[in-house]
């Protein structure tokens, strides 16, 4: 199974436990919120651009409007059985490459709303295609950082991000990177090196 068809899953059922009105890590987002992002995104193709060009956000904001009154179960249904075959995230190779990390992601950013969580128990497959999610995204989203930056995972596996004058590492569990490094506080990474280039690094905004 691939991250993305495991994390489809699991995310199916944490929505489906929380409800439509519970917070979320996505600033000004509810659950609800979150679920018709992920929507309009897979069945909207027309209206999803707004997502990452923001001159045509009202389309992705009309097309989520849509979903205000939506029965939750129903909407939960539609994310767990998969993009529309006209979909292009209904190609089994597209949906691999985009969905696994979309699809983690905003699982944690449902967990983490709550009071209390606690990252999930470890999972050997999960955490190595969460790793070599990782390594491949790393250096876009650390793009801007104006010192080098190392992964380091607890037992040692380590992977250059990028070289330059100072460095930091980055320890933590592979999920807690990726996190980390799509612009999320509320994840458990260690942020090692002398502190002016900690204080360098921790000035700059990570993801896309």
């Amino acid at each position: 199974m691939s991250l993305a068809t495991d994390e489809r899953a699991a995310l199916s059922d944490t929505l489906e436990k929380l409800g439509p009105d519970r917070p979320t890590l996505c600033e000004g987002w509810t659950t609800r919120d979150l679920l018709a992002h992920l929507l309009v995104r897979e069945r909207q193709p027309w209206a999803a651009p707004g997502i990452v060009v923001p001159v045509l956000q009202p389309l992705t904001q009309k097309g989520m409007a849509g979903y205000a009154d939506a029965p939750w179960e129903s909407m939960v249904g539609e994310l767990r059985e998969g993009a529309p075959p006209w979909s292009p995230f209904g190609i089994g190779k597209v949906d691999e490459l985009a969905n696994g990390a979309e699809f983690f992601v905003h699982h944690e950013d449902a967990r983490r709303g709550e009071p209390g969580w606690e990252p999930r128990d470890f999972d050997r497959e999960r955490d190595d295609q969460l790793w070599a999610l990782a390594t491949r995204t790393s250096r876009v989203m650390l793009r801007r950082s104006p010192v080098g930056v190392v992964l380091r995972r607890p037992e040692g596996a380590a992977h250059v991000v990028k070289t330059g004058p100072g460095l930091v590492t980055l320890v933590g569990d592979p999920g807690e990177i990726v996190l980390h490094l799509f612009g999320r506080d509320a994840a458990r990474v260690e942020v090692e090196g002398i502190a002016s280039d900690v204080e360098l690094y921790k000035g700059v905004s990570r993801g896309l």
